[in-house]
């Protein structure tokens, strides 16, 4: 967290660590442990030591926007050294050095009443929410002598791990472990269209590897999981929140940046790249780089509310090519896959009903270059499925 020009941080678990931008620019210092004993010094200052209330271990931290405050959540108690989960404790107002609680400073705690552990904590437009493993607080600033106070918005949910939530447009969605989520001042239910599939293929074990990104060029929210039979993060799903519409994926990341610094986000790969998305035409995780194989598939859809069948025997492509500059005659090729009924696979009309493990008898496959006017084909199906 960014505390002025400096940086705060800590891993889960563990104390509180300060960083403090050095006065040479070729000189970078180690990033020091936040305690009463640490008296090291830099620039002749000694920014590292505390009072004698500082936090030992916590699970999350975070600093206010508007008030400054250093907010430690799931933090061992004054005189303790052993952490309590659902403790909240906050030291005084711009100053990190000073947790003891007093009438001439705001440092204080609460501790909240729902769930087992504070999972996580994300700072929106008027409020901080604070989600345990069952339920979301709102944390607002209201000024001595009460300092913080803290109300619930909603009980019985669930966010998957740390990283699984994020604010867009002052409303914070985030994935629970069965279901997703919304909050724009009440908490709700995300409808998700492809519920049943994510939630049937997801490592629950691994759950705290979940961690969303944004794709603000593209009105996107991406959440990476780990598949159910993967320990590290391989899948993802986004949310097109201005569509409202889902689709997903296989992409292995570790890390999602969607910064305003840069036009397009920056992850990263498990082979240590530092990769610029949404730019180019290759793929940057190969050395060397590889072109990207990519398709899009729609789901099942039929006419007539399936009671008819569609006859399909031409396809009047409307496509653009802008910025195809690898080939001299760029081209796609699209597919078209019928199903009899939604039971029997991609099949022949005429193939039996009901056969499940019947294989694709007949395929309408044609390619599409840049001034391809129409393209015939025939295929016969009550649904069917688009591939390009």
């Amino acid at each position: 967290a960014n505390f002025g020009q400096n940086l705060l941080m800590n891993y889960r678990g563990g104390p509180l660590y300060y960083w403090v931008v050095d006065a040479n620019p070729n000189t970078f210092e180690r990033a020091q442990q936040l305690s009463p004993t640490n008296t090291n010094t830099q620039n002749g200052i000694e920014w590292w030591l505390t009072d004698a209330d500082c936090p030992t271990i916590c699970n999350y931290i975070m600093v206010s926007d508007a008030q400054r405050f250093v907010l430690a959540f799931g933090v061992n108690d004054y005189g303790s050294a052993t952490i309590d989960p659902l403790l909240v404790r906050w030291s005084d107002q711009e100053d990190l050095a000073v947790w003891t609680p007093s009438i001439t400073n705001q440092a204080g705690s609460y501790r909240l009443s729902r769930g087992s552990q504070i999972v996580t904590a994300i700072q929106t437009r008027q409020e901080i929410l604070v989600f345990t493993d069952a339920a979301i607080y709102s944390m607002q600033y209201l000024g001595a002598p009460y300092v913080w106070g803290f109300q619930i918005m909603g009980d019985n949910i669930s966010i998957m791990g740390p990283n699984a939530a994020i604010t867009v447009n002052n409303i914070t969605y985030w994935m629970g472990v069965d279901k997703f989520y919304s909050y724009s001042g009440r908490v709700e239910t995300l409808p998700c269209t492809l519920r049943q599939y994510i939630f049937d293929d997801i490592n629950l074990q691994q759950g705290y590897q979940v961690f969303a990104g944004t794709n603000e060029g593209y009105n996107e929210i991406w959440w990476f999981y780990c598949s159910a039979a993967s320990t590290t993060v391989d899948k993802y799903v986004i949310y097109n929140y201005l569509e409202r519409t889902w689709y997903y994926g296989t992409m292995p990341r570790s890390y999602w940046l969607d910064s305003p610094l840069r036009s397009e986000p920056m992850s990263a790969g498990y082979g240590g790249q530092l990769i610029y998305q949404e730019t180019g035409n290759d793929d940057g995780t190969t050395t060397p780089a590889s072109p990207i194989t990519a398709y899009v598939q729609s789901s099942d859809f039929d006419i007539g509310d399936g009671y008819n069948f569609g006859f399909v025997w031409r396809v009047i492509p409307d496509l653009t090519f802008r910025n195809s500059t690898g080939e001299l005659t760029p081209q796609c090729t699209m597919t078209l896959l019928p199903m009899r009924n939604s039971g029997s696979g991609f099949n022949d009309p005429q193939s039996a009903a009901g056969s499940s493990s019947a294989s694709i008898q007949r395929i309408a496959t044609a390619p599409i270059e840049e001034f391809t006017g129409q393209v015939y084909i025939r295929v016969r199906g009550r649904q069917l499925i688009f591939k390009v």
